[in-house]
């Protein structure tokens, strides 16, 4: 993929600069799973993350592990 520095877009306020975002976004899913690492490593800057979508994908999310742990804890129930 193509390195840019942009914004994901006016509403989401996310900057990423290893990602060229537009590129992504034309498949779903890897851009789903990306916006929800990115969201819950690098803080949720006022959004709220959807907890069906963090429960679909959580064997495929690559957290820090410390906030897998804790939600797990939180929304799975599961303590590790």
């Amino acid at each position: 993929m193509k390195k840019t520095s942009k914004k994901i877009s006016k509403k989401d306020n996310i900057w990423h600069w290893s990602v060229d975002v537009e590129q992504l976004k034309k498949h779903k899913e890897a851009y789903t799973i990306w916006k929800l690492e990115h969201l819950i490593n690098y803080g949720l800057q006022g959004q709220k993350l959807d907890e069906k979508l963090v429960k679909k994908y959580w064997d495929k999310l690559f957290l820090d592990p410390f906030y897998k742990k804790y939600l797990q804890f939180l929304l799975l129930n599961k303590v590790s």
